[in-house]
């Protein structure tokens, strides 16, 4: 089962100073800057996703401005991404309509021209067809509302035309049929549908928050439809990566997230991964904000009373200690401690009483205990553990936090390569 990493503009700067917390002046953005399969010695993931909605244009605005956004179709995503198939052989590149980005408009908010005239400039391999977003899952026996059979109908009908207007781009792209419905026979209706009109290739959409129950539900019924022979099977928007092993088992190709990545700053307490082969192992980032940042300084009334300059001295002395002890020196007691006295004034929470507060702060000291005292980044070999060392679990910037998020990336990519040897 192959592995696409949905981007969203996440890189990383190489020169980056991690003493001062700074890049050079002169870094330019994009340019300088390294994606995950650049950064690390090879490829985290099968593939990668790009998202209509993660480029601008004259309807809207993406995480590529205007610019990037025009040069991406000047370049097309092989060198936009410096990604290239001849150093990547066998690797996806897919498209989809971002439908998400539209989820609450009355229909789609691009043609199928328009989509397929983005993919043709991307030189994307496959595409998604053009597709409304259903946020109904209900069990087979409710009535569906009329608004998910309109998005239903708005899909299938875009999909047909998208399938045959495709053909112009040749037999290097791969048109991907979007399956939308509220219940899982609906969604295999719409499969059957799908297959009918000539897809070999469905993306199963709208389920990106939904349980892996449920999905596994919803592919149980398509399989069952049309058969597990017929057809490569994609999930869109997969989150719950510990789960990825069910969709082997339920014949799913490939899938796409960025949740490993995510999750390195967007997770409270899963933020490094580790795997020992058969399933993910996390570990809590140990965080230390920067004090000259203002909005750290004005985070709490603790902070705002001690003042920006006593904060700068406890963040130099808990990051002292972090290294410190990575290097051999401290007792790991002392070490959290100096970490702590740090944390309890500028991640205090003023909503919440003393009590809560301090317990929350006794919970963290437990949990900093075991993030430095097991020394995951010793175990790592990858790229950002070994240049890094506890830097990679210090919870700070832009560029601490997206370099865990490579690793976690790595780490994830391996385990999956472990479990299952099911090819797109």
């Amino acid at each position: 089962m192959k592995f696409l990493f949905a981007d969203t503009a996440d890189t990383v700067d190489p020169s980056f100073d991690f003493e001062r917390t700074r890049s050079l002046k002169q870094r330019r953005v994009h340019d300088d800057d390294e994606y995950p399969h650049e950064h690390l010695e090879r490829a985290p993931y099968d593939g990668i996703l790009l998202s209509r909605a993660a480029f601008s244009d004259h309807l809207r605005s993406g995480k590529y401005g205007a610019a990037r956004s025009m040069r991406f179709r000047r370049e097309g995503a092989r060198v936009f991404l410096r990604y290239p198939e001849e150093q990547y052989a066998g690797s996806i590149v897919m498209g989809d309509c971002g439908a998400f980005s539209y989820r609450d408009a009355e229909f789609p908010l691009y043609s199928v021209d328009d989509t397929l005239g983005f993919y043709a400039d991307g030189g994307f391999t496959h595409g998604c067809s053009v597709d409304h977003l259903i946020f109904d899952f209900e069990e087979d026996d409710r009535s569906p509302s009329d608004e998910a059979k309109r998005r239903q109908e708005i899909t299938l009908t875009l999909a047909s035309e998208f399938l045959e207007t495709s053909l112009a781009l040749g037999r290097t792209f791969t048109p991907v049929g979007v399956i939308q419905g509220w219940s899982a026979q609906s969604m295999a209706d719409a499969a059957a549908n799908l297959v009918k009109m000539g897809y070999r290739s469905l993306a199963l959409g709208g389920m990106a928050r939904s349980p892996t129950d449920d999905i596994e539900r919803a592919l149980h019924a398509i399989t069952e439809r049309i058969g597990l022979s017929r057809v490569a099977i994609h999930v869109l928007g997969f989150g719950k990566v510990e789960d990825a092993p069910r969709l082997a088992r339920m014949g799913v190709t490939s899938f796409d997230t960025t949740s490993p990545l995510l999750r390195a700053f967007k997770d409270d307490r899963q933020n490094y991964f580790e795997t020992d082969g058969e399933r993910l192992g996390h570990y809590t980032a140990i965080r230390i904000p920067q004090a000259s940042d203002d909005r750290h300084a004005r985070a709490s009334a603790r902070a705002r009373a001690v003042g920006q300059e006593e904060l700068i001295r406890l963040e130099n002395i808990a990051l002292t200690a972090a290294r410190g002890f990575a290097a051999g020196h401290g007792d790991l007691e002392t070490v959290v401690d100096r970490i702590l006295d740090y944390a309890s004034i500028i991640l205090w929470k003023d909503k919440r009483s003393e009590k809560s507060n301090l317990n929350d702060f006794a919970k963290l000291r437990a949990i900093y205990l075991r993030s430095l005292g097991e020394r995951p980044w010793e175990r790592c070999t990858c790229r950002v553990c070994r240049e890094l060392g506890v830097e990679a679990l210090i919870f700070r910037s832009t560029n601490h936090n997206k370099r865990r998020g490579f690793h976690n990336l790595a780490v994830f990519h391996e385990l999956l390569k472990s479990q299952s040897k099911v090819a797109l």
